[in-house]
């Protein structure tokens, strides 16, 4: 996969991860279920690529990171 996410991307997506990942622990049982979906910005993330970023053509990183 080749990388389409930028650092500012990577930390907005770190943040919403987490963010969704605290509801496993802070939130009632009901909609617990919500911090299951935090590891799909973690893993973009931590891939620095995004399936949906690849369909749409969608590159966030800066340009000198492109040619490279």
């Amino acid at each position: 996969m080749t990388q389409n996410i930028g650092n500012a991307d990577r930390i907005v997506r770190l943040a919403m991860g987490i963010g969704f990942f605290a509801f496993l622990l802070l939130v009632p049982a009901p909609i617990r279920w919500l911090g299951i979906l935090g590891f799909i910005p973690l893993l973009t993330a931590y891939a620095g690529s995004c399936p949906m970023y690849n369909v749409l053509g969608i590159d966030t990183r800066r340009t000198a990171a492109r040619r490279g």
